[in-house]
């Protein structure tokens, strides 16, 4: 029997002014495993997945089936992909015995995804900023809690993509910086405090609120409730709010203001382990390596 179970976290990406850049790990997962051997149908995805696994490392492919298990919404901004991605890596890089790096496993999620922002608080755990394939990686207190807004509908990447503009001003450049500087500082020295005031976003999140009208309210609601600040979580459609304290009280107040009758909650906090293996059960393998 040769099989392997891993869980990945969700993540939220963006968190505003860190647009493709910045993420954090959520104590939300899947669990991925895959079984050597032709035993059910593997999705489009899994198999992308393999071939690049196959080709990066030069060893034989093989046949294999692929289970997820979790309750991570799908086309939500919460790295749904990326946990399908980043669990069948790690699982063939088990089963395969090729012994890829965290950081090389990674780097190929991100080649996969097409940026970086989810694949590595995915892969680390806790608030990562991703420069390119270079990352930093800090843990996140478990004081701070993550209160997710989630709409009763998807949004696709490529289709939230296509409404950003070509060109920004200066002006709104340098404002993205500025957030995004104070961000980074207030998770590195976790004084959260200082995140106050500093997920408004100038790059994205304008262009996107046509395909989630309520955004604007939901994050005004939740900053007047008391959030530290609330966001559009990656591409949307779910709204991410952060707070330290009184998250139900911040929770009904997006509710409320979303007018999303039909929408989810989900209160929880960071996950700072990234990508484990949870099962692995390896008999007589030999590397295939040609």
């Amino acid at each position: 029997m040769q099989q392997v179970t891993v869980r990945v976290p969700a993540s939220t990406s963006n968190l505003g002014p860190g647009f493709d850049c910045y993420g954090v790990a959520l104590s939300l997962s899947n669990n991925i495993t895959v079984s050597r051997g032709k035993r059910g149908a593997v999705s489009g995805m899994a198999r992308d997945v393999a071939r690049k696994f196959f080709a990066a490392t030069e060893c034989k492919a093989f046949e294999f089936s692929c289970d997820i298990k979790g309750k991570i919404p799908i086309a939500r901004g919460l790295g749904s992909s990326v946990t399908v991605r980043l669990g069948v890596l790690h699982a063939l890089n088990k089963i395969a015995r090729t012994n890829l790096t965290r950081h090389e496993l990674f780097t190929l999620c991100a080649e996969l995804e097409g940026h970086p922002d989810n694949s590595a608080p995915a892969s680390f755990g806790g608030f990562t900023l991703a420069r390119g394939l270079e990352t930093q990686h800090f843990s996140v207190s478990s004081q701070l809690r993550f209160i997710l807004l989630i709409p009763n509908f998807e949004i696709a990447t490529n289709e939230a993509r296509r409404l950003l503009p070509s060109k920004i001003s200066r002006t709104d450049a340098v404002r993205n910086i500025a957030n995004a500087a104070a961000i980074a500082t207030a998770f590195a020295t976790r004084d959260y405090e200082k995140l106050r005031g500093c997920f408004v976003d100038y790059l994205h999140q304008p262009f996107r609120k046509k395909l989630v009208p309520f955004l604007e309210d939901t994050i005004r609601s939740a900053e007047t409730a008391g959030a530290l600040g609330a966001f559009l979580s990656g591409s949307g459609s779910a709204i991410c709010a952060i707070t330290m304290r009184n998250p139900r009280k911040i929770a009904g107040a997006m509710m409320r203001a979303s007018r999303q009758k039909d929408a989810s909650i989900i209160i929880t906090r960071s996950d700072n382990e990234g990508a484990q293996i949870l099962k692995s059960e390896i008999k007589n393998q030999q590397s295939k390596i040609e």
